[in-house]
């Protein structure tokens, strides 16, 4: 049976619940699409715990989650464009952390064939974010960039756009993270006090952008009409020329257990839920790129890790580029 997570009351992950659900009938103009995997941010925190019940009142129960990856199991009338069985990744309010979502058809992309489920399924909201950050800034080539929360996923590959401009990055982060940065050509830099001092001996010309994305929770500011945008960075994450690190991923049903290790706030990458686990025990599974470095000492010369494509084992979610097996087999028991 389908399964989504919900929650009845504000508070933290202990009040998150795995709930028996209907699978969705697509209305005029939606999909329904069968999720494999489905990131968390740390907006839905915010909004669990009710801190922006004032801007965006809920009815209990409320679902979870916003970023998903699947595959299209029925669509709408009027929906053009798009068949049974295509691999998306997209994004909706409040409802991606179930077996099953229904969204318009234009909250969905093709996902490539490259991009594993692991990361299509977390990069709606961040890479959405980032490309408009970055777009409203508009670096070129020789210019100075400071990126506030480098090592967080928005700020990760806002990051990384801003380098493939050709402009010189000074991500801020906790030094935990440096090497991290060092990876991708950021310059990292520390919180804390004396940043304006540091800064300037790091860029003694100055900076000419400074990329804050703190502000508000990303769920409900998402522009998901910019499909040329969010396209074009999957294809670059798919080609390795941007990195999306995963930092763990827990099958649905240790929801509760991802957002705790969410609002640790120690993980590098992206947290996922996965919907077809592979089945063995301790399912938590960490890319080799990110909790490798945790046993070593920051080193700025040390040779790149290896990309989350090939850190991942491919065996994760489902096998890349082959037919979904329930709309040969039959549906979710």
């Amino acid at each position: 049976m389908p399964h989504a997570v919900k929650f009845s009351q504000f508070g933290g992950p202990d009040v998150l619940e795995l709930v028996p659900m209907t699978r969705p009938v697509p209305a005029d103009g939606e999909v329904v699409v069968e999720v494999m995997a489905a990131g968390l941010n740390p907006a839905e925190t915010a909004v669990r715990e009710g801190r922006y019940q004032s801007e965006y009142p809920l009815t209990f129960p409320v679902g979870q989650g916003s970023d998903f990856a699947g595959f299209i199991s029925a669509i709408g009338s009027g929906v053009t464009g798009w068949a049974v069985n295509d691999a998306v990744f997209g994004h909706t309010i409040l409802a991606s952390h179930a077996n099953f979502v229904v969204v318009p058809a234009g909250n969905i992309l093709h996902k490539p064939d490259h991009l594993p489920w692991e990361v299509a399924g977390s990069l709606f909201v961040a890479a959405s974010l980032a490309w408009n950050a970055v777009a409203d800034a508009n670096p070129a080539a020789g210019q100075t960039v400071l990126v506030h929360a480098s090592a967080g996923g928005v700020g990760w590959i806002a990051a990384q756009l801003a380098r493939l401009r050709g402009a010189t990055v000074i991500g801020t982060a906790s030094p935990s993270h440096f090497d991290h940065l060092r990876q991708i050509g950021v310059i990292p830099i520390a919180h804390g006090p004396d940043l304006t001092e540091r800064l300037a001996a790091l860029a003694p010309g100055g900076i000419d952008f400074e990329l804050d994305h703190n502000a508000s929770p990303s769920l409900v500011t998402i522009d998901s009409t910019d499909e040329r945008a969010l396209a074009q960075v999957a294809v670059m994450v798919a080609n390795h020329q941007i990195s999306v690190p995963v930092a763990a991923i827990y099958p649905l049903g240790q929801v509760q257990d991802a957002y705790r290790e969410l609002e640790a706030g120690h993980a590098h990458g992206k947290i996922v839920l996965s919907m077809l686990p592979v089945g063995y025990a301790h399912q938590k599974v960490h890319a080799v790129d990110i909790r490798a470095s945790e046993a070593m000492k920051d080193d700025p010369n040390r040779a790149p890790y290896p990309h989350t494509h090939e850190a991942l084992p491919p065996v994760l979610g489902h096998r890349r580029g082959q037919p979904h097996p329930h709309y040969v087999e039959g549906d979710i028991d």
